[in-house]
């Protein structure tokens, strides 16, 4: 089981992501800004242009017009607004789920680590301890590389130490079974543990990647752009009136687009995920350089 695990992490670049260029660029820059930055890009300008793009149709349309419409459009406008609203509500709880499943995967990761931690002392020395040395080059590694390659989104050979590191907690178990005579029981359970670990870095790093695929980003900020299009063809006798509640549906439209983007990466931007629960692991069982030391147990 330990070796397929090893030859799984051969590359750390996840092969079900597909990039989508320039759009891709954009959403990763829009996802990794503070979060007043990418507000002001995607609800501050857009809203402004929607509020233009109405004085602009009432300067080549007459309200009157307009107004001979108003039931027609209606009608139109509300089938729209019932369609994008169904396909805003789905990505979000999609990917507020996704960044829930993240939360966890991190969590179960660590636990996998403790785990091993505490089963390694029945494991005699030097085995034992060669195996809570390599997994505390494991913890470090991934909390100083690969963190850091996951919030810039440079998975693959930013990743490779942390893989390699992993490899190397692998061969230590491995090498250590081979050479004592460990209790089927205990040996089992270690390597699920380390299969644990390598599952969920996996999960780890396809996260990070992002969860809505390009042609769902381009139905929600075309749907967007086509819904508030829409009450610019509402002729109101105030036109002041009509911008402003114009205004607001696009706020809110794409206060909620914003969200999608800030949760969608959960290693990256300012509402992310941080090593903490591997970081804390790794303070709690600090193995000594070198082999035939202990480990700290609290």
């Amino acid at each position: 089981m330990g070796l397929k695990h090893l030859s799984t992490l051969a590359s750390d670049r996840p092969g079900n992501m597909i990039i989508a260029g320039a759009d891709e660029g954009m959403l990763f820059f829009l996802t990794t800004q503070p979060l007043w930055v990418s507000g002001a890009i995607v609800v501050g300008s857009t809203t402004v242009l929607a509020m233009l793009g109405l004085f602009v149709v009432r300067r080549c349309v007459a309200p009157e017009r307009l107004s001979e419409h108003n039931e027609v459009a209606g009608f139109n406008f509300a089938t729209v607004g019932v369609l994008y609203a169904v396909l805003l509500a789905f990505a979000i709880v999609v990917v507020w789920e996704k960044f829930s499943a993240a939360e966890t995967t991190v969590a179960e990761e660590a636990g996998a680590a403790e785990s091993i931690f505490r089963l390694s002392h029945g494991i005699q020395d030097p085995g034992g301890a060669d195996l809570r040395q390599a997994l505390s080059e494991y913890l470090a590694v991934t909390v100083a590389i690969d963190w850091p390659a996951m919030e810039r989104g440079t998975i693959g050979t930013g990743t490779r130490p942390a893989r390699q590191a992993l490899d190397a907690v692998y061969a230590a178990f491995l090498k250590t079974a081979a050479a004592q005579r460990i209790e089927a029981p205990l040996m089992s359970e270690v390597m699920r543990q380390l299969d644990a670990i390598a599952q969920g870095r996996r999960a780890r790093l396809i996260a990070s990647e992002g969860t809505v695929p390009g042609v769902i980003w381009f139905l929600l900020f075309g749907g967007a752009l086509l819904t508030i299009g829409f009450t610019f063809f509402f002729g109101m006798r105030s036109l002041p009136a009509q911008a402003l509640m114009t205004g607001l549906l696009s706020i809110l439209i794409f206060s909620e687009l914003l969200a999608i983007v800030a949760i969608d990466r959960p290693f990256s931007g300012i509402v992310k995920l941080g090593p903490h629960a591997l970081a804390n692991v790794l303070e709690l069982h600090k193995a000594p350089a070198g082999p035939g030391g202990s480990s700290e147990r609290h």
